[in-house]
C-alpha cells in the first residue's frame, strides 16, 4: 500500500490498491452464462452428432379375419341355494295347526306347552315324555290328540309285572291249524300312551324304546313293522319313588322332548269345573272331536319339514347352545349331538306352524328348554344349592349371543 501527502489537511492518505482483472469462473455448461452474466470471450459451440440411419418400417402384417360371432348361449335358471318351502305348504301347515288345537281343546283344557310341544314332536318324527302329578288329564289329551289326528289310538298301563311280551305281542300257539302265530301287541297302534312308563323294569323300557326307535318289533327272528305314523307318549310321576325304575340317561335320551305338564292357572281350572263339572261319559265328549287330518296328510306333512330353511348362523347357534352344556357351571354332564339335531327338526317344524317358510332364533329358544332338560344332569354342588335344571339353562341359554338373521 502506497502513501500520498495531502496539502489541504496536511495528512497522509492511503491510495487506492489497483483493481485486479476479473477471473472468469468456470461453468458446468460452456455455452452458458454464469449467474446471468455474459462470458468475457464466445465458448466454442459444440459439434452436432450425425444423424443416425433411420430403421426401415418392418411391412404391416396382415390382419387375421374376424370369426363369425356365435349364438349365444341360454343362461340356465339359478337354482336356489337351499329348498324352501312353498307359501301354499306354509298356509296348509298353519291351518292343520290351528284346526288341531281347536279341536283338541274341544275336550282338553290349557297347557299350551304340552299341545304344542306334543305336535311338534309328531311331525318332527320323535316321540315325548311328560312328567306331571297325576289327575292333570294327560290320559284325555292322548286321547283327543289321536281323535283330532285320525289316528287309531292305545294305552299301556305300566306295572312293575310287566313284560316285553305284554307291550310288543307274543307268539301263540293255534291248536286247530297246530302252529304258532303271532299276536301283536299294544304297541301296534298310531298313537300309543305309555303310561307311567318309570313303573316297569328296565327290560320292558328298552323293548318299548327298541320298538319307537326302529319302527319294527322283531319277535322269534321276524321283524314286524309298526303302523305310521306311530307317535308315543309317556309319562311319570315325579312325586313318587317307591315301586319305580329310574329310566336311564340312555333311554331319556330317545325321547325328543321332556315336557312338563303343570297346575293350570286359576282361569284354566275354572274352565275345566264348567266343562267336566257334570256327569257326563268321556267317550261323549271324545266323539265331539272331528279329525282334522288323516294318516297319510300327517305322513305328506312331515316330508315337507324338510322344505323350511334354516340359516348357516343358526345352525352355528344351535351347536354352541348345545357345546356350552358340556362345559357350562353347575352341569356334570352335557347334551348329545342329538340333542341340536332335535332342536334343529323342532325349530323347522315350529316356523312351519307359524306360516313361516324359515326358522329363527326364537324358534330355537322356544325349544331349548324341552330339547335339554332330560339330556343334562346337574352338578352335585348345584342339587345341594336347590338348583332347578330348568334355572341353570335359561341362564345358559342366555349367555349365549343370538345371532342376526
Amino acid at each position: 500500500m502506497s502513501f500520498s501527502f495531502n496539502n489541504n489537511n496536511n495528512r497522509l492518505t492511503p491510495n487506492a490498491a489497483p483493481a485486479q482483472p476479473a477471473q472468469p469462473t468456470a461453468s458446468p455448461n460452456p455455452n452458458a452464462a454464469t449467474f446471468g452474466v455474459a462470458p468475457d470471450a464466445p465458448q466454442p459451440t459444440q459439434p452436432i452428432p450425425p444423424t443416425q440411419p433411420t430403421q426401415p418400417i418392418p411391412p404391416t402384417q396382415p390382419t387375421q379375419p374376424i370369426p363369425p360371432a356365435q349364438p349365444a348361449q341360454p343362461i340356465p335358471p339359478t337354482q336356489p341355494t337351499q329348498p324352501l318351502l312353498a307359501d301354499a305348504a306354509t298356509r296348509r301347515f298353519a291351518d292343520a295347526y290351528r284346526r288341531l288345537v281347536a279341536e283338541i281343546e274341544k275336550a282338553f283344557v290349557g297347557q299350551r306347552e304340552l299341545v304344542v310341544g306334543t305336535l311338534v314332536a309328531l311331525f318332527s318324527g320323535g316321540h315325548v315324555l311328560v312328567e306331571s302329578v297325576p289327575g292333570l288329564g294327560k290320559t284325555l289329551f292322548a286321547q283327543a290328540l289321536g281323535r283330532a289326528l285320525g289316528c287309531r289310538f292305545g294305552r299301556v298301563q305300566f306295572t312293575p309285572d310287566l313284560t316285553p311280551s305284554d307291550v310288543v305281542g307274543a307268539l301263540v300257539f293255534n291248536a286247530k291249524e297246530q302252529e304258532f302265530t303271532f299276536r301283536p301287541g299294544p304297541i301296534f297302534t298310531q298313537i300309543l300312551l305309555a303310561d307311567e312308563i318309570n313303573r316297569s323294569p328296565a327290560k320292558t323300557h328298552a323293548a318299548l324304546l327298541e320298538a319307537t326307535q326302529e319302527g319294527a318289533a322283531t319277535i322269534d327272528g321276524q321283524t314286524h313293522p309298526l303302523p305310521r305314523p306311530f307317535f308315543t307318549i309317556a309319562t311319570q310321576n315325579p312325586i313318587e319313588s317307591e315301586g319305580t325304575y329310574r329310566l336311564p340317561e340312555a333311554q331319556l335320551d330317545r325321547f325328543m322332548f321332556k315336557l312338563v305338564a303343570d297346575y293350570p292357572s286359576a282361569e284354566e281350572e275354572l274352565k275345566i269345573l264348567v266343562a267336566h263339572g257334570k256327569n257326563v261319559d268321556l267317550k261323549t265328549k271324545l266323539d265331539a272331536i272331528e279329525p282334522v287330518l288323516a294318516a297319510e296328510e300327517i305322513l305328506e306333512l312331515t316330508a315337507l319339514v324338510d322344505g323350511v330353511y334354516v340359516a348357516p348362523q343358526l345352525f352355528e347357534y344351535v351347536a354352541k347352545i348345545v357345546r356350552a352344556t358340556r362345559d357350562f357351571p353347575r352341569l356334570a354332564f352335557g347334551a348329545s349331538p342329538r340333542a341340536g339335531l332335535a332342536l334343529v327338526q323342532g325349530a323347522r317344524v315350529l316356523a312351519a306352524f307359524e306360516g313361516r317358510g324359515y326358522a329363527t332364533p326364537d324358534d330355537v329358544a322356544r325349544l331349548t328348554l324341552p330339547t335339554l332338560r332330560h339330556r343334562v344332569v346337574l352338578s352335585p354342588e348345584a342339587e345341594i344349592e336347590g338348583r332347578r335344571v330348568d334355572d341353570v339353562l335359561t341362564a345358559l341359554l342366555r349367555s349365549i349371543e343370538v345371532p342376526r338373521l
